[in-house]
């Protein structure tokens, strides 16, 4: 596995990041969504809202991986959306992505 979702994986792990469309959504609304990541293969509908979202609240805003990946990291089942909400392991994962581990 790349860098990159093991820290998400990790995150996830010390309940620092949550998933799911809706939940993801909240966590923006209310910044407390340090960084956002959708998967490739969701609808382009859902990347189009939190791409929006995103920069609306000034939030990172990546798409990386499938939805399968995501759940994998995330406690397997699949999902489409997650935010990191602990600022230290978003710091880190945006690094990562931007190197282009993930």
């Amino acid at each position: 596995m790349n860098k990159g979702l093991s820290m998400v994986g990790l995150a996830t792990r010390a309940r620092g990041t949550v998933s799911g469309e809706f939940a993801t959504e909240k966590a923006v609304k209310e910044r407390k969504a340090k960084l956002v990541i959708v998967a490739s293969d969701a609808s382009d509908n859902t990347k189009k809202l939190f791409r929006n979202k995103c920069e609306y609240y000034k939030i990172p805003f990546f798409i990386v991986g499938t939805k399968e990946e995501l759940g994998k990291v995330t406690g397997g089942v699949m999902r489409a959306s997650l935010a990191v909400t602990d600022a230290r392991f978003s710091d880190t994962i945006i690094e990562k992505l931007q190197q282009n581990e993930i």
